[in-house]
């Protein structure tokens, strides 16, 4: 019935550096820069999923984004012909990241695309969650899907303040890749050149009990619960039907703790 496979997750965020030390006296203290951030799984479109296939559903894809005008998108399976889709159905976008086979075209993205007109892209880059995370296609941790993280820091246009963000995809399957993808991810962070803010976006295919997420929480926050710590309809994976209430969510934007989250 065309719906959407995934509730996706959007947050606005307000950023600004916090000082190591606290300011001088008559300093100004750094204006607050509104960042709209979405995370959204687009489900693969070559899934033989009947009347809700990805050329029924597309447009609903497209109006999403189009409606919240997110200033950054994270992917989760979109393979190249419907991130072209995307980009020529809702302009004003561009593309980070590369197919998670080959480190170009072929495969599952977990792609990033941003707003030209908000944001410029500093460094960049991309590696697989494996014990050769330089090279395309490699997996190592039991999972039997090749999983990556696209990462990025961006600059506003109206000169706010930098910030990195990285989006991913964790195995469905295999617990140990779970939590090394996690672990991985977080020595990437700690290892950025510039000590910018920092949002990671993704499907963790994790609930917020599993040790993946509370590995994630020992260093960052889940937007969603900032604002909403007793919320229960929390599910975010529905299989293009509702799901029960007290189903776990899957999806997360992480923020840092110089990160305000105004809604979520």
């Amino acid at each position: 019935m065309n719906v959407i496979h995934r509730a996706l997750v959007a947050i606005l965020v307000c950023l600004t550096l916090v000082a190591a030390v606290s300011p001088a006296l008559g300093q100004t203290p750094a204006a607050c820069q509104e960042l709209r951030i979405m995370t959204f799984n687009i489900r693969y479109g070559t899934a033989q999923d009947g009347e809700d296939h990805w050329s029924k559903r597309k447009g609903l894809t497209f109006g999403v984004i189009s409606e919240h005008k997110p200033d950054v998108v994270g992917l989760q399976e979109a393979l190249r012909f419907q991130i072209d889709e995307i980009l020529a159905a809702v302009p004003g976008y561009a593309l980070l990241g590369v197919g998670r086979d080959d480190g170009k075209t072929q495969g599952e993205h977990a792609a990033i695309l941003y707003r030209t007109d908000r944001l410029k892209v500093g460094q960049h880059g991309n590696f697989w969650f494996s014990d050769t995370p330089a090279v395309p296609g490699s997996k190592h941790w039991g999972n039997q899907i090749t999983r990556m993280c696209t990462w990025a820091r961006f600059e506003t246009l109206l000169g706010g303040t930098p910030f990195y963000l990285f989006n991913m995809h964790l195995d469905h399957q295999s617990q140990p890749s779970r939590e090394k993808s996690v672990e991985l991810l977080l020595g990437r962070i700690e290892d950025r050149e510039f000590r910018d803010p920092v949002i990671a976006t993704g499907d963790f295919n994790a609930g917020e009990s599993n040790p993946a997420v509370t590995a994630m929480r020992r260093s960052f926050k889940d937007s969603f619960r900032m604002l909403h710590p007793e919320a229960t309809d929390v599910a975010t994976f529905n299989g293009f039907k509702n799901p029960p209430i007290g189903t776990d969510k899957i999806d997360y934007i992480f923020v840092g703790p110089s990160v305000e989250v105004r809604e979520a």
